[in-house]
C-alpha cells in the first residue's frame, strides 16, 4: 500500500469511529424572551452556532415567550424531563431556594457585567454556583449578561434622597427590600402592567429593563428621567440543564454548547453597552434627564444592599457560602471594604 492510499484509508476509519462515538442530539429549551427581542435574536445565533460546530450533530428546538410553561416553571420543566434545558434566570427560582437570588441578580454588587463575568468564572463563583444547581439535578452551563439596569421616573431620581416616598414598579424579592430601607415604596407588580401604572400615576417611575430597552417598552414616552449608567440590579440570565441530560452528551458536544453560549453572553453585553450609549445620546437630545449617581451615592445603596445581603445569606448554608464567594470578590476588585 502506498502513503497516499494509507493516510486516505486512515482518515476514513477515524471519520467512522467519530461517527459512532457521537450521536445526534435535539435539546429542547425554553426562553422568557421573545424572537424579536434582542436577546431572542441572539439566541438564534447561539443556535446557528451550535448546530455549526457540532456539523448538525446537535439539534436545538428553542421554545420562545414561555411558550410551553410560565417562565417561573421552566427549571422544574428540565428537572421533570419536560425540557431539556432551561434557559431563563436563576433569579426566578428565590422561591424554591433564597440562594438563587445570588446567582439571578446580585442586587448592588458589581458594577459592570465583566466585573460579574469575572467573578463567575475566576473568582470561583462557578464552583459555588454549581453545588447549588447540582443539589437539584441541573448543570449551570453559563451566563448571560447585558449590563446594568436603568430606573424611569417621572420624578428627579439625582440620589438617594430622591428615593424616599418614590413609588415604583419592582420585581419581588431583595430588591423590594432594599428600597424600602432606602424609603422608596416598591410596587411588585408584573412587566406587562408597567406602561398603564405609569400612566394613570399609579407609580411614580419603575425598574423595567437598560436603557435601550426601555426606550424600546416606551416608557420615555411618559416619563423624563433615568438613572444611567445603572447602579442597583444586573441580572443574569442563565443556561441551565437537566444534568442526567448534560452528562449524556459528549465531552466534545458540551464544549461546544458552552463556549458558543459563553459568545453569545459576551456578545449581548457588548452589543447593549453600544445600545445603551445611542440610547443615551438620543434621549438627552429629546430633552429627558439621565442621572449618574456620584460614586458616594452609589456606596449609599450598596450599603443598604449589605444589609439585605446578610439577611438572604443567613437564610440557608448555600446562599451563606455564594454570597461569601461574592464578598470575597469584591472585596479584591476593591468594591467592598
Amino acid at each position: 500500500m502506498t502513503l497516499k492510499p494509507l493516510l486516505t484509508s486512515t482518515a476514513a476509519a477515524a471519520l467512522l469511529a467519530t461517527g459512532a462515538l457521537g450521536q445526534e442530539v435535539t435539546l429542547r429549551m425554553q426562553t422568557h424572551y421573545a424572537t424579536e427581542h434582542p436577546t431572542g435574536q441572539a439566541l438564534a445565533r447561539f443556535i446557528d452556532d451550535v448546530e455549526t460546530m457540532s456539523d448538525g450533530e446537535i439539534a436545538i428546538e428553542m421554545f420562545y415567550s414561555s411558550a410551553v410553561v410560565a417562565t417561573t416553571e421552566t427549571f422544574d420543566a428540565a428537572i421533570n424531563g419536560i425540557l431539556d434545558c432551561d434557559a431563563t434566570g436563576g433569579a426566578y427560582q428565590t422561591g424554591k431556594n433564597p440562594a438563587f437570588q445570588f446567582v439571578g441578580d446580585f442586587m448592588g454588587g458589581y458594577d459592570t457585567a465583566w466585573q460579574q463575568y469575572s467573578w463567575l468564572y475566576y473568582g470561583g463563583g462557578y464552583e459555588a454556583a454549581q453545588n447549588l444547581y447540582n443539589e437539584h439535578n441541573m448543570q449551570l452551563v453559563g451566563w448571560s449578561i447585558y449590563g446594568q439596569e436603568s430606573l424611569s421616573s417621572s420624578e428627579p431620581i439625582a440620589g438617594p434622597e430622591d428615593l424616599k416616598g418614590w413609588k415604583f414598579r419592582s420585581p419581588p424579592g431583595m430588591e423590594t427590600e432594599i428600597f424600602e430601607q432606602l424609603g422608596a415604596s416598591p410596587i411588585v407588580m408584573d412587566f406587562t402592567e408597567i406602561f398603564t401604572a405609569l400612566e394613570t400615576g399609579i407609580i411614580d417611575g419603575a425598574d423595567a429593563s437598560g436603557l435601550a430597552n426601555n426606550v424600546g417598552l416606551g416608557l420615555y414616552d411618559i416619563v423624563d428621567h433615568a438613572t444611567y449608567p445603572g447602579f442597583h440590579s444586573m441580572p443574569s440570565d442563565h443556561l441551565a440543564c437537566n444534568k442526567d441530560v448534560w452528562e449524556g452528551l459528549t465531552e466534545s458536544q458540551r464544549r461546544i454548547i458552552e463556549t458558543a453560549w459563553q459568545k453569545m453572553g459576551f456578545h449581548i453585553a457588548l452589543t447593549n453597552e453600544r445600545a445603551n450609549a445611542e440610547a443615551a445620546a438620543k434621549l438627552e437630545e429629546q430633552g429627558v434627564t439621565l442621572h449618574t449617581w456620584s460614586n458616594e451615592d452609589r456606596k449609599v445603596f450598596r450599603d443598604a444592599a449589605q444589609v439585605s445581603w446578610e439577611r438572604w445569606g443567613d437564610k440557608n448554608e448555600q446562599a451563606r457560602a455564594i454570597l461569601e464567594s461574592h464578598k470575597a470578590y469584591l472585596r479584591q476588585l476593591g468594591l467592598l471594604n
